[in-house]
């Protein structure tokens, strides 16, 4: 029998299921709730500060400077320049007033009041502080080859830096043979076969903070990008926080490897509602059969 936590998580996740037009129009009509993330399985990483925040009405840009003067460990850029959160400014002047460099060389995080998007980039800036940024630094460091070659489009490294801080999951796997099932989209077999393993040896952490806004409003659709991150069988008994902090900073020192490449296509597709514990529907063998959503992998042309 679940205890009542679940059991209201459950009930909200077949509440928003049922709501098939959640889009990003949509969530934004979501009022605030300081509650948001206490049953929802998705935000889990993201409770505990939540729980800190803990403002009746919408928080602003002083309440999340709040959180981040009480860290007992600093929350700085890679710069090393301590983060604040700044009120979202106007169109930029020049360079240096546009957003990823002024995260860089200013350490300010421009923060728009009443916006999901914004909260909960925030939340990601508080929960994987170093990951956050790794991924600032080399947008920073791209725009400025961008500036000096005179280039108009954007890189295909910025492409991926853009999709997995939008739409990441970090998938923590301590058996090999489920990274493999993931990768090549067995989803059924990952999720249902071998959904044992999956709740013993692998886990699933949102990171993105636009796909952490979709997941407000979960539809049968929603899908993340994956980044595997091999870790020892006894890891996931770890507490969550601890859990955190090491896959913080072992995101950051992939992402943050300037002689490591990263492209889109190192983002494994991931739906999430398809996650053990994510969603009750998929209790059931059937829920898998929606190949709409459970996609198989694409076929490469002869």
């Amino acid at each position: 029998m679940r205890d009542k936590r679940s059991a209201q998580y459950y009930h909200w996740t077949r509440a928003r299921l049922h709501y098939r037009c959640c889009r990003s129009e949509k969530v934004k009509t979501i009022a605030w709730n300081p509650r948001f993330a206490e049953y929802a399985e998705p935000f889990a990483p993201v409770r505990e500060t939540a729980r800190q925040l803990g403002t009746p009405a919408w928080p602003d840009c002083a309440d999340f400077n709040r959180l981040l003067a009480e860290r007992a460990v600093p929350v700085v850029n890679a710069a090393g320049r301590p983060l604040r959160f700044v009120a979202q400014a106007a169109r930029p002047a020049g360079f240096e007033d546009k957003y990823e460099p002024r995260v860089f060389e200013r350490g300010e995080v421009q923060f728009r009041a009443g916006e999901w998007h914004d909260v909960c980039n925030a939340l990601a800036w508080l929960t994987f502080p170093l990951v956050k940024a790794a991924l600032n630094e080399r947008h920073y460091r791209a725009l400025e080859r961008q500036r000096a070659s005179g280039a108009g489009n954007r890189a295909a490294l910025q492409d991926a830096l853009t999709l997995f801080d939008e739409s990441g999951v970090i998938v923590a796997v301590s058996n090999a043979e489920l990274g493999e099932l993931l990768a090549a989209h067995a989803w059924k077999e990952l999720f249902w076969t071998r959904r044992a393993e999956v709740a013993r040896d692998m886990r699933f952490y949102l990171f993105g903070h636009g796909l952490a806004e979709k997941m407000l409003a979960p539809f049968v659709g929603a899908t993340g990008r994956g980044l595997l991150c091999g870790v020892p069988r006894d890891f996931l008994a770890l507490p969550l926080e601890r859990q955190l902090a090491a896959l913080d900073r072992q995101v950051a020192a992939r992402i943050g490897n300037a002689q490591s490449p990263l492209a889109t296509r190192d983002l494994g597709a991931v739906p999430l509602l398809g996650i053990p514990g994510w969603c009750a529907d998929n209790e059931d063998e059937r829920y898998y059969d929606n190949t709409q959503y459970f996609r198989p992998p694409k076929t490469k042309s002869p």
